[in-house]
């Protein structure tokens, strides 16, 4: 399902944590990703359609360095195929001991106008890649290659990532505090609701921040409250 322009513009406006409650809403509790920190939360949010690559234990006889050498290898075939404005999201089995990716790799999805990269293990030259302009999350740095622990297996295929489950296609959002999954049937709905008490949560901020008591503010029990922001959209055109 390709997410629509408008649902796309939407979902770069509202938090992580917004998103989750919208989902927890629907009886969806296990969305938000596990373990994973932006390298640089300053980018402001990433949001695209998940494309998957899985790892799994390495095997050693199965897993020399010349596997390298094979064009069709798993992990460079995904990075040249994630499509643009997607983001690449990587299970590696929450093991940060060796890198899932490198700056190399993270710069050519950059170029290639990928929307972000998410793994629950780790990324080797973590510096560069927070210079980058691509939004990239990660449990810690990890310097050895990924051949040590990880054998890149599948495409494009449902996988875990920090205990969540990701299918190709589903949306994913991330912002300075991590990523959440929006089943990709869900886009369109989750983003408008979260617009919606993304600006009502504005509204109780400013007032919290007056001095107005939270008791019949949040949640609005008080009917004065959705008369005071009533008015307070219309002052403030949203």
């Amino acid at each position: 399902m390709a997410l629509h322009p408008e649902t796309r513009e939407k979902l770069k406006t509202v938090s992580t944590a917004t998103l989750c409650t919208a989902l927890y809403k629907r009886g969806l509790r296990n969305q938000f990703i596990q373990d994973v920190r932006p390298l640089n939360p300053s980018l402001g949010n990433m949001v695209g359609e998940a494309f998957t690559l899985r790892y799994i234990p390495a095997r050693e006889d199965l897993n020399p360095i010349s596997v390298f050498q094979d064009r069709a290898h798993p992990q460079r075939k995904a990075v040249e195929e994630c499509p643009p404005g997607a983001v690449m999201v990587i299970d590696s089995r929450k093991d940060a001991r060796a890198a899932s990716a490198g700056g190399i790799l993270v710069s050519r999805l950059m170029k290639r106008g990928v929307a972000g990269v998410v793994t629950d293990g780790g990324f080797r030259d973590s510096p560069e890649i927070a210079r980058l302009d691509i939004p990239a999350y990660h449990n810690r740095p990890s310097a050895p290659t990924n051949l040590t622990h990880h054998q890149a297996l599948d495409i494009n295929v449902p996988i875990g990532c920090g205990d969540v489950p990701v299918w190709p296609g589903d949306m994913v959002v991330g912002d300075g505090e991590g990523v959440v999954v929006i089943p990709a049937h869900l886009a369109d709905e989750i983003a408008n609701e979260a617009v919606e008490m993304t600006a009502f949560e504005d509204f109780v901020q400013e007032e919290v921040l007056k001095g107005r008591s939270i008791l019949g503010l949040y949640p609005a029990t008080d009917p004065q409250t959705l008369t005071d922001f009533a008015a307070w959209r219309e002052a403030n055109r949203r």
